[in-house]
């Protein structure tokens, strides 16, 4: 037999109303009541009756996300990081990694509270769902929807000025895919920066990728340290290149920063351990995942919210720079 308020009220001594209050954290139970109730609650192994919360609330409690890829170790913690959070508000977390069209249609269906989609491409969302939608995208257009837009093209930007200001003239960028509108725009900020800054160009300054995988990191970066001039700087596309391109320095018996400096995009704490902690460029992980959340509700509560929303990167710099003269 499931365990009920009631029982959960008879074993802490407390009323059927404040344990009622105290499940839903009001403010009108103190804090040690309510930390007994809780205590009491796990241990009795209490578990909410979510449909009977959905009848009161007409929420389902659920958030729909359309997932374009399970493979980049970002977007995987990335979503970690959102799921945990939207868990703490007590809503569970459905994933697919279906087309854009059929995974809407499939959640509407399900009833979700809210749609998150991860997509380059907005145009093919909103005529599919009637659900509230928020996206993670390229914030370009008008749209019906709100939008999460990070600046890629002023994080790389930024990457290349410091490595000019260090001293470095050959920056070669690791990470230029073929149709991919999101990366573009990474491209056309390392771009802005050569032209501006007036720095050579050369054959391989940008290394076009299949995918964002670290083996095609590794390929890459294998290319540039066979140049009779190699760079002396690297700017990858994502922190999975970088992990590549710093496994054939590596291997290559070369020193970072001392004979190559090195900027990944993608702000967040590396997952694991390097001899030379990465420097790194983006908005941080931490940073995407509280607006997404503080989006997500405000659609769901049907509250105003504006459709373009971008996020300004941050430059983190370790020991993986050096200046050269």
């Amino acid at each position: 037999m499931s365990v009920t308020i009631k029982d959960i009220a008879k074993s802490a001594g407390v009323s059927y109303s404040t344990v009622s209050k105290a499940l839903r954290d009001s403010p009108l139970v103190k804090k040690p009541t309510k930390d007994l109730i809780m205590a009491v609650a796990n241990e009795l192994g209490y578990q909410p009756n979510i449909a009977a919360r959905s009848l009161v609330s007409k929420k389902s409690f659920t958030i729909g996300v359309v997932w374009p890829t399970i493979e980049q170790t970002v977007l995987s913690k990335l979503i970690t990081t959102i799921n945990k959070e939207l868990e703490e508000l007590s809503y569970t977390t459905l994933i697919s990694i279906n087309e854009v069209k059929s995974a809407l249609k499939i959640f509407s269906r399900y009833q979700v509270d809210a749609i998150l989609v991860f997509d380059s491409s907005q145009s093919i969302v909103s005529s599919y769902s009637d659900v509230p939608i928020v996206m993670h995208g390229l914030a370009n257009k008008q749209t019906p929807y709100p939008v999460i837009d990070v600046n890629r093209q002023k994080a790389t930007y930024q990457a290349a000025q410091y490595l000019y200001k260090m001293g470095h003239r050959y920056i070669s960028y690791i990470g230029d895919v073929e149709g991919d509108k999101l990366q573009k725009e990474k491209v056309k900020g390392f771009e802005q920066a050569i032209l501006e800054l007036e720095l050579p160009t050369y054959s391989f300054q940008k290394i076009r990728v299949n995918n964002f995988e670290q083996y095609d990191g590794y390929e890459a970066a294998k290319q540039l340290l066979t140049l009779a001039k190699r760079p002396t700087a690297i700017l990858t596309g994502s922190y999975d290149l970088a992990r590549g391109a710093l496994q054939a320095i590596y291997e290559s018996n070369l020193s970072i920063p001392n004979d190559i400096s090195i900027i990944s995009y993608d702000n967040f704490p590396a997952l694991e351990h390097f001899d030379i902690p990465l420097s790194t460029v983006g908005v941080p992980l931490d940073k995407i995942s509280e607006k997404t959340i503080e989006i997500l509700m405000k659609v769901i509560n049907d509250e105003e919210v504006e459709t373009k929303i971008f996020m300004e990167p941050e430059l983190k710099i370790t020991n993986s720079c050096t200046k050269i003269s």
